[in-house]
C-alpha cells in the first residue's frame, strides 16, 4: 500500500503536466455568463510564466506512456485492498458521513471534542474511496478522448466526446485539490506523522518503571493513509 502510494505521486505529476500540454492545444474551457467569459482556465500568462509551448505530440506521448502505469498501480493497489481484507478499513459506513462532518469541525477548530479514531477516520474513508473512483473515472474518460471511434461505446456511456472532456478535465482539478488538501492534513500532524508515512512507523517515548525513557518503534496510522502493522509492539509489553 505505501509503495503504490508513493508510485502514484511522481505519476500522477506527469500525467497532470502532460494533459496541460495537450489541452494548450485546444484550451476551450471558460466559464461565461449570457456570452460574457468571466474566468478562462490557465490564460496565456501562466503558460509563458512555466514555459509550457504548443506541445500537443509531446505531451500526448507522455499522457498516454504513463497512462499505463497509473492504470496497472492503481490496479495493483484495488487488488491489494480486496484481497487483504483491507478495503473493510477504507470503505465508508452508514455512520462515516455524519462523522467525517465532525472530523471536519474539529479540523477548523470549531469542535473541541476529537472525533472517533480508527485506522482511518470516517472522513479519509469518503476521501481515499472517492480518489479511488476518480481513478476509475480519468481512465474510462480518458480512453473515450484517447480512442472515440474504436471505443464507441465508452464515449457514448460517457455522455460524448465533448462531455467526455468535461469529465476528464474536472476530475484532474479534484485530483488538484485533494493534493492541496492532503499535504496541508500532513504538514498538520507534524514531522512525525510524515516520517510514519515513509516508514511505517512513528517513535514514541514511552517511561519504564525508573522513570527513564525507552524509545520503541509503534505502529501508526497516518494522515496520508499508510501503515503497516508489525507483528509485536513493544509498548504492549
Amino acid at each position: 500500500m505505501r509503495w503504490t502510494h508513493w508510485v502514484n505521486f511522481p505519476v500522477l505529476a506527469i500525467m497532470i503536466w502532460s494533459g496541460l500540454l495537450i489541452y494548450w492545444a485546444n484550451g476551450v474551457y471558460t466559464i461565461s455568463i449570457f456570452g460574457y467569459t468571466v474566468f478562462k482556465f490557465f490564460p496565456k500568462e501562466f503558460y509563458k510564466y512555466f514555459d509550457l509551448g504548443r506541445h500537443l505530440a509531446e505531451g500526448m506521448a507522455f499522457h498516454f506512456f504513463f497512462m499505463w502505469f497509473f492504470a496497472i498501480n492503481g490496479l495493483l493497489y484495488i487488488l491489494y485492498t480486496v484481497f487483504s481484507g483491507a478495503w473493510r478499513e477504507l470503505v465508508p459506513q452508514k455512520k462515516s458521513f455524519r462523522e467525517a462532518w465532525e472530523v471536519v469541525l474539529h479540523d477548523l477548530h470549531i469542535r473541541n471534542t476529537l472525533p472517533p479514531q480508527n485506522k482511518y477516520n470516517a472522513a479519509q474513508r469518503i476521501a481515499y474511496t472517492a480518489i479511488i473512483i476518480m481513478g476509475f473515472g480519468s481512465l474510462v474518460t480518458g480512453l473515450a478522448i484517447y480512442k472515440p471511434v474504436q471505443f464507441h461505446w465508452i464515449t457514448s456511456l460517457c455522455g460524448g466526446y465533448h462531455f467526455a472532456r468535461i469529465l476528464h478535465f474536472a476530475l484532474t482539478i479534484g485530483y488538484v485539490l485533494f493534493f492541496v488538501i492532503h499535504i496541508v492534513q500532513v504538514v498538520l500532524a507534524g514531522w512525525n506523522n510524515f516520517r510514519s508515512v515513509i516508514s511505517g512507523f512513528e517513535i514514541v517515548q514511552v517511561m519504564s518503571a525508573t522513570n527513564t525513557p525507552n524509545i520503541y518503534p509503534t505502529p501508526h496510522s497516518d494522515a496520508a493513509g499508510c501503515d503497516d502493522e508489525p507483528e509485536n509492539n513493544p509498548t504492549e509489553a
